[in-house]
């Protein structure tokens, strides 16, 4: 299996999420944000880190870059796609997903493990967790809030697309606790903690992230069972 990692200018943790994805077996490929094409990758992450500085909104101006064109294009024909922290942001920004991530409450940068409750273990990046985990993920950003408007929480929340939740302390004041959405098909998901953080309990706080890149491999297979 090959997974796609795009680097965008200030980008942080690709270099993490690749070794997530050696980790569990599968293949990483660097792409860059000028691509014009994702080299035939399976799946795709947006990793964490500051794109483009930041500037204008967290995420704002990667969802214009070039590689975006294809991101989209492939999220929308089934391919799986994973976004970490400034990658969620790129993907509310993309309209892939909705709502946005906005300042913490506390207007801080934010720097904690951080327990996750497994809402939905049925989404590409999921199903290796049992419903109702709870798991130790790494949250680091100043603009994790996520806020959405009242019909789009609880259509969330009806159609069982929030994945994870924070247990516990609200980190950054997030609506509903929420750490991690989907898209109604489940291949898409975007979500707050650096998961790519937890996958060595001896440079993690646990390796309960591994959960989440094993789930990207299933689906992955599931997928190509069905071709």
């Amino acid at each position: 299996m090959r997974i796609g990692i795009v680097t965008f200018p200030g980008s942080l943790d690709d270099g993490d999420a690749a070794r997530a994805v050696r980790r569990v077996g599968a293949e990483p490929v660097s792409l860059w944000h000028a691509d014009a094409e994702l080299h035939g990758v399976d799946a795709v992450i947006l990793p964490g880190g500051f794109s483009y500085g930041d500037y204008l909104r967290p995420g704002a101006i990667a969802s214009h870059a070039p590689v975006m064109t294809e991101v989209v294009a492939a999220a929308n024909r089934g391919t799986p796609v994973l976004g970490i922290c400034n990658g969620f942001q790129i993907l509310t920004e993309a309209g892939l997903l909705p709502g946005a991530l906005v300042r913490n409450e506390n207007l801080r940068f934010v720097c904690r493990d951080q327990w996750l409750r497994v809402e939905n273990n049925t989404t590409a990046f999921s199903t290796r967790f049992d419903a109702g985990a709870e798991i130790l993920v790494p949250v680091k950003s100043s603009s994790g809030c996520y806020v959405a408007e009242p019909d789009t929480l609880r259509a969330l929340a009806d159609e069982n697309r929030v994945v994870f939740r924070y247990v516990g302390t609200n980190p950054n004041g997030s609506s509903s606790d929420i750490a991690g959405i989907s898209d109604p098909s489940g291949r898409i998901v975007g979500m707050m903690p650096h998961a790519e953080h937890a996958v060595d309990a001896l440079t993690g706080p646990s390796d309960d992230g591994l959960g989440v890149f094993y789930s990207a491999l299933d689906a992955l297979a599931d997928l190509l069972q069905a071709s």
